[in-house]
């Protein structure tokens, strides 16, 4: 099959036509008319979002800004826009207005959909900074309009057009080209400006092609769009859910994604790594709460679950026995864990960073498929992947059928494929700087086993040398830390430092409950963190955490900050990757005490 039959906009209205009144998106606790969206429902308001766009004079390829938080109206003004052939630009809602200033700006966006007040607010600012942007349309109909060029998107859903538009998207529709630029998505970048990264519909459409050989996806399946849709990582896998009959859920504030799940019981959906170490740090604390014989059972089970697991992925021998083991662990143990997750998944990628192997072994222990990739937004995310029957602990899976690796200067991972983005819009030197004799440079450093399974080692850019000549990759520091439920965040410090410190941002929820439980009683945060039971106890957590690794990776000495690392500082990206120089420049006299200057 050609790429042209993976056209997204072919695909929807394919899967439009054949499913028609089954449910294609779903807003959760969204009230009427976007708690559900009929297929049909969303073809024709796709089609209305096209005509609108033509209407106000939109050309092809002509730039659209998308400023929201995740809701079924994001993705129909996304295909909306699609149709008219338009250039989807995603901003981050939680971006400064600097930022997306200067987005806005470099593509010459002409329209801006914001969601909620807040964006709508925002996207009114940009205007007035931005003399390209031409329009409003706001998804939440509460919102009072400053100004008579900006309109509600609800009124899309009974509007009619002239029929010189609706003949213009009949037109635009039959000359839909692969190689036309589908999206810009500006990477957040830990330094200096984002870069708008080109992608296009044969990088789509390749994208679909290729995860079909991989998943076990099939039409019907519910996703629950849980990351945000303003990153590469859930739009594209968002795009491939609809693409093949799925039922896609939108959920706008993530602090429920926990009811969500029991509420929705996804067959799948997108997470970090972050996600996965909640999740383990939580069942972990728990446990070491229970009396004596639920921790014996939970060790049991674990065991039970890993050997089990070995089995299914044809490593180790069956047995009789062990299979027995196998069905009582699963009713005493793994079906209460799985319900948290709502109890009927067939997998979960995971994406964005490196996953601690013991945090990928208890998943897969309680069977729960937890798939691990590679990508970048500049390879329209996966470049490699787990699958349900090739799963190896702390690997990324092999690359898609489509793609190659290999390893150049440094181990970095090269990558060539038909997903590879065309370059960064109006840089071509950065475009030029970004491959390698046709390979794209990822910046990554990994390793390829015998059986083609790549591992990441560290990231090229942030590997950093002790005084003592010592390498360390923060990310894998990092990462065995932030296993502890009483760790929030953590940005470790070793750069030309004779040992290894860390900044780390306590979780307040369980850190109070601990202290009170201690009978620790303080009048503020500053105060608890100061208290020498609550440092001694950091102190004990870092001593346990840190036993896999080498002695001169260890965090020997700590300061514990009353304030998370956020968006709005400046101290993290959108996807959550630590700014370091931003922390470190924020926190330097904190870290000079720990190296007694």
């Amino acid at each position: 099959m050609s790429l042209n039959q993976y056209h997204v906009v072919r695909l929807l209205q394919q899967q439009s036509q054949s499913l028609g009144s089954n449910i294609a998106l779903e807003g959760f606790e969204m009230p009427a008319p976007w708690h559900t969206v009929t297929w049909n429902k969303f073809n024709t308001l796709t089609d209305s979002v096209a005509q609108l766009l033509i209407e106000f004079g939109l050309q092809v390829q002509d730039k659209v800004v998308i400023l929201s938080q995740n809701c079924p109206q994001w993705t129909c003004a996304d295909i909306g826009a699609l149709k008219a052939r338009n250039v989807v630009v995603p901003v981050y809602p939680t971006s400064t207005l600097e930022q997306a200033v200067f987005i806005v700006n470099d593509a010459q966006a002409k329209l801006i959909f914001a969601g909620d007040q807040q964006q709508y607010d925002m996207a009114c600012n940009i205007a007035a900074q931005a003399d390209c942007v031409q329009q409003i349309v706001v998804f939440d109909g509460n919102v009072t309009l400053k100004a008579d060029n900006h309109l509600f998107f609800d009124s899309l859903l009974t509007a009619q057009f002239n029929p010189s538009v609706t003949q213009e998207l009949t037109s635009r529709l039959a000359n839909t080209d692969l190689d036309d630029l589908l999206t810009l998505i500006y990477t957040s970048g830990t330094t200096g400006n984002p870069k708008g990264v080109m992608i296009d519909y044969r990088n789509f459409a390749s994208m679909i092609s290729q995860h079909d050989q991989k998943l076990p996806f099939t039409a019907g399946d519910v996703s629950l769009a849980f990351l945000p849709l303003s990153h590469v990582f859930e739009r594209g896998w968002s795009m491939y859910v609809l693409c093949r009959g799925g039922h896609n859920v939108y959920l706008n504030d993530t602090n429920k994604i926990k009811q969500a799940l029991v509420a929705v019981k996804p067959h799948t959906l997108c997470v970090v790594p972050r996600f996965l170490e909640k999740i383990y740090s939580a069942v972990h604390d728990k446990v070491g709460k229970a009396p004596k014989a639920r921790q014996a059972l939970f060790a049991w089970a674990m065991k039970v679950g890993k050997r089990q697991f070995e089995v299914n992925q044809g490593r180790a021998k069956p047995s009789l026995w062990l299979s027995a083991q196998w069905k009582l662990a699963n009713k005493l143990v793994y079906s209460k864990l799985q319900q948290v997750l709502g109890g009927r998944l067939k997998f979960m990628p995971v994406g964005g960073a490196a996953l601690d192997v013991n945090v990928g072994s208890f998943f897969h222990s309680i069977s729960v498929p937890v798939l691990c990739g590679y990508g970048m937004t500049e390879t329209c995310a996966t470049v490699t992947c787990n699958t349900l029957d090739n799963r190896v602990p702390g690997s990324n899976g092999k690359p898609l059928e489509a793609m190659q690796i290999k390893l150049g200067k440094d181990d970095e991972i090269l990558v060539r494929g038909d997903t590879v983005m065309r370059g960064y819009y109006n840089r071509p030197d950065d475009t030029a700087e970004a491959f390698e004799d046709g390979w794209l440079k990822t910046g990554d450093a990994g390793r390829i086993d015998e059986q083609g399974n790549l591992y990441i080692t560290d990231r090229i850019k942030e590997l950093m040398k002790t005084s003592n000549g010592k390498y360390i990759a923060p990310q894998r520091v990092e990462g065995k830390v932030a296993c502890c439920p009483f760790i929030e965040q953590v940005a470790i410090v070793a750069d030309a430092r004779n040992y290894v410190s860390a900044l780390i941002v306590p979780a307040f929820e369980a850190l109070n409950s601990w202290a009170t439980a201690q009978g620790i009683h303080v009048e503020n945060p500053i105060e608890l963190l100061r208290h020498s039971q609550v440092v001694a106890h950091f102190e004990q957590r870092l001593i346990e955490l840190q036993h896999e690794l080498a002695g001169f990776e260890k965090i020997k000495k700590f300061t514990l900050l009353h304030e998370a690392f956020s968006m709005e500082s400046g101290l993290i990206t959108p996807t959550l990757k630590l700014r370091r120089k931003m922390i470190y420049s924020k926190y330097h006299s904190e870290i000079n005490a720990m190296y007694g200057q």
